[in-house]
């Protein structure tokens, strides 16, 4: 079968190693912000191991649903930690020096100065870090653009376990995703193959659908062409775990 799943036993390294942990930078912003650092013994002790399994069915169930979509055998699916946004909101823009480790300098990010604060699927309040089922490599699968996607007349193609996955195709989630991945940085153009992440479960704004990208050692929430599909156009389905 193609694809990557992420074994139960391996969430908690993973994650303990990813950048939350591993970038000096990050993990001091996220200190700054009031959030406790995400370390294996947080981990275990925050979340159970009936929550492990979950994020392990929730994981496979999207790499079987997703697979024959365009790239579907090339995208690996993960946990994804999403911070509180009433302490960190990843909709937006980071402090500069949160970056220093991801690019090698405090780098501020771009923001279109037209752009809306942005749909939240994680709620502020609720818990300090929320574990989301969903793409944690390099780039997510292909359908499209915003319009097709919005407007499909299959809309089964993004339901699973009674979710639509394009709910979740949000800023929140791929903000976290960016500073998870630390110095690995997804949709960038270093290494020959530059991508965007479209945001279907945001509204488009002044008719221009939102996407997020790396590029020019920047990160960057953009506006662009609804119609836009060519292959570079990515989404990055998801499910909320428990």
């Amino acid at each position: 079968m193609g694809g990557r799943i992420v074994a139960q036993a391996d969430h908690v390294e993973r994650l303990a190693e990813s950048g939350w942990n591993t970038c000096d930078s990050v993990r001091e912003g996220i200190a700054r912000a009031g959030l406790p650092v995400p370390t294996a013994r947080y981990l275990k002790q925050k979340f159970s191991a009936t929550h492990w399994k979950q994020v392990d069915r929730a994981i496979a169930a999207l790499q079987e649903h997703f697979h024959h979509a365009r790239f579907g055998d090339e995208v690996v699916f993960g946990a994804l930690l999403v911070p509180d946004p009433a302490k960190l909101d990843t909709r937006g823009a980071m402090d500069a020096a949160m970056r220093t480790d991801q690019f090698g300098e405090a780098s501020e990010d771009f923001v279109d100065p037209a752009l809306p604060a942005g749909e939240l699927v994680v709620p502020p309040g609720s818990r300090d870090w929320t574990v989301v089922a969903t793409v944690t490599g390099p780039a997510g699968v292909h359908f499209g653009s915003y319009h097709e996607i919005r407007n499909d007349p299959a809309p089964e193609r993004y339901q699973l376990d009674g979710v639509d996955t394009r709910d979740l195709m949000v800023r929140q989630i791929w903000g976290a995703r960016v500073l998870q991945s630390g110095q690995q940085l997804p949709d960038c153009e270093i290494g020959g193959g530059w991508t965007f992440t479209l945001f279907p479960g945001e509204e488009l704004v002044r008719g221009r659908a939102v996407s997020g990208t790396v590029l020019y050692n920047k990160v960057r929430f953009r506006l662009g062409k609804p119609d836009r599909g060519t292959a570079v156009v990515r989404v990055c389905p998801a499910l909320p775990i428990g």
